[in-house]
């Protein structure tokens, strides 16, 4: 296995995170196509939901750097005596 079930639980927490920070940024749209809507420029859209984004990628970072299973491989591979 090339990750322990720590990196792949990690894993699924930022694809979460990630997820989460983009549904919060998703709305604010003008159900009148002419007007403006100064709701796109919410504190949720624009600091908020980033913030989120951006911990779910560094947290896919750690998770995918982690050590998990190392010191299982031997060196030469399994036919050295």
């Amino acid at each position: 296995m090339l990750y322990s079930k720590k990196n792949y639980a990690l894993m699924g927490a930022s694809v979460l995170l990630i997820l989460v920070g983009f549904l919060l940024m998703a709305g604010g749209k003008s159900t009148d196509p002419t007007a403006f809507s100064p709701e796109i420029f919410s504190a949720q859209r624009i600091v908020v939901a980033p913030i989120i984004c951006v911990l779910g990628f560094v947290l896919m970072i750690y998770a995918i750097l982690a050590g998990g299973t190392r010191g299982h491989h031997q060196e030469g591979g399994e036919d050295a005596a």
